[in-house]
């Protein structure tokens, strides 16, 4: 636990929280500041800041948690589909610097998703795609 850290004193039980699930290894509970009905976020109990240092069971437990939620929450609230959204860094949206998957059910009614995402699919440089994917490719080895 990092004493500075929100979501560590959530699983913690010193900062009040509206829990969904929680296992040995994962603890999941409402957002605070939904996007949607139901948006709700899965963590890890161990600390972790984000993506690049979470550990491969922490991040397979997490995401395994948060696919059975996503289930549960898109039929047991009429949801139309589902976002599960990571973002890591400041500059990626992160706020809370201790890993978390948000689990968020959309709605085509508009009054239940209120969840704009500032991406717009268009076409991309298609020599630019390749050489980013080459050297992504060689880093990786």
């Amino acid at each position: 636990m990092i004493q500075d850290c929100l979501f560590c004193g959530i699983v913690a039980g010193t900062v009040p929280s509206v829990k969904v699930a929680e296992d040995d290894a994962t603890y999941a509970f409402m957002d605070i500041n939904p996007a949607s009905e139901g948006h709700l976020l899965v963590v890890p109990k161990r600390h972790s800041t984000d993506l690049l240092e979470i550990s491969a069971d922490d991040l397979a437990a997490v995401t395994l948690a948060g696919q059975r939620i996503a289930k549960v929450a898109v039929r047991a609230l009429g949801a139309d589909g589902v976002n599960l959204l990571n973002c890591c860094g400041a500059d990626a949206w992160q706020t809370v610097f201790h890993f978390h998957l948000h689990v968020i059910p959309r709605y085509v009614d508009k009054e239940r998703d209120r969840l704009g995402m500032p991406w717009v699919p268009t076409p991309g440089d298609r020599e630019a795609i390749a050489a980013a994917g080459a050297t992504i490719a060689e880093a990786l080895g």
